[in-house]
């Protein structure tokens, strides 16, 4: 029987993860780095495709992959209108939207775009994304901010989070759609979701909005002195927005990102390190109990992922606030590259009924 595969692409700002699964089991993963020069000439992301695309293509060949084996190509969802989850067909509207980074400007735009291409050269293979990172499926009173020129939006881990909380509920032999999960992605931002029977109905916006600080963004912050400092003529609009998302959280208190390294610090005896990391974990903590509210406290489990919950320490400290709420458990890491195959097979398995983006 022919082999049939599928390849995952992920691309990130500096970097492009691809995978080729062979049913649950991976063929090869891969991470292409990208140097500054490289990507220097480009004036905006969407202007990288064809140098991303080829590179792809280059590690195919060098992994003796048989392109025209491929029948499935998962690619990250970027930036687009806010969707439901599941698995969506990549087409001319979707298209559209990524090239003219309408939605916004960020690397994940690539994927749709360039699994797409490679789809489309391929007899019988198709292209989808599977739970990007605008997944909504908010209820009505999450929506509210307090004044509606400001909705509040679903932006967060969707596609981790689903696959982790689809991953607990096989472990206890339940179906995801029957159960009350709190789930908490710990990484260079920090998203908690409330997931009731199978749908997020809440969840902090992680991308630039409100919730945890995290390694490298502020979360919430106090709306009058945000307001002040924005009208103070000292700092551009480019400035303010960097000290929200990329230079606000860990890094603003500690100049470094690395969750790691202030865990590390803590340890040693840096007070301010281990004040600044247990901060973060009460801020966390704080998050999960208000989505415990969300659900009427009728929780199954809280779920704790990303590259942070590698950290005993960091997870004992949200444990100790949160514990009595529902038993707690731990999947450190994130495997976006084995979610993003999984949502392949169940296509070809006839597991999903895939999506059409309008």
């Amino acid at each position: 029987m022919d082999t049939t595969y599928i390849l995952a692409i992920n691309p990130g700002s500096t970097s492009t993860k691809i995978a080729v699964y062979n049913g649950t089991s991976p063929k090869f993963i891969q991470t292409l780095r990208h140097s500054t020069e490289e990507l220097e000439d480009f004036a905006v992301v969407t202007d990288q495709f064809a140098f991303r695309k080829n590179i792809i293509l280059e590690q195919l060949e060098n992994e003796e992959i048989n392109i025209n084996s491929i029948k499935i190509v998962m690619g990250r969802g970027g930036l687009l209108k806010p969707v439901e989850s599941g698995v969506i067909e990549v087409n001319q509207a979707m298209l559209n939207d990524l090239s003219s980074c309408k939605y916004g400007e960020h690397a994940s735009n690539l994927g749709g775009m360039i699994a797409h291409d490679i789809a489309a050269g391929i007899e019988g293979a198709r292209a989808f994304i599977a739970n990007p990172v605008v997944v909504d499926e908010l209820c009505d009173k999450a929506r509210f901010s307090g004044h509606p020129l400001f909705p509040r939006k679903s932006i967060f881990h969707a596609l981790n989070q689903k696959a982790v909380a689809r991953q607990h509920s096989k472990s206890i032999l339940r179906k995801y759609e029957d159960l009350n999960l709190i789930v908490v992605h710990l990484g260079g931002g920090i998203t908690v979701g409330a997931h009731k029977k199978g749908r997020v109905i809440d969840v902090n916006q992680g991308l630039d909005g409100d919730g945890p600080f995290s390694p490298e963004r502020s979360g919430t912050l106090p709306v009058g002195d945000l307001v002040r400092m924005c009208f103070s003529g000292k700092y551009s609009q480019k400035e303010i927005m960097k000290m929200i998302k990329g230079e606000g959280g860990i890094v603003a208190y500690l100049k470094t990102n690395s969750a790691q390294k202030v865990s590390q610090m803590a340890a040693e005896g840096d007070e301010k390190a281990k004040l600044v990391y247990d901060a973060m974990a009460y801020q966390v903590a704080k998050e999960v109990g208000a989505m415990g509210s969300v659900l009427s406290h009728e929780i199954d489990g809280i779920l704790i992922s990303g590259g942070i919950a590698y950290d005993k320490y960091f997870t004992n400290q949200i444990i100790s606030y949160v514990h009595r709420m529902a038993p707690v458990h731990i999947y450190p890491g994130e495997d976006e590259m084995q979610a993003l195959a999984m949502n392949g097979l169940r296509v070809l398995r006839g597991e999903v009924e895939v999506r059409q983006y309008e």
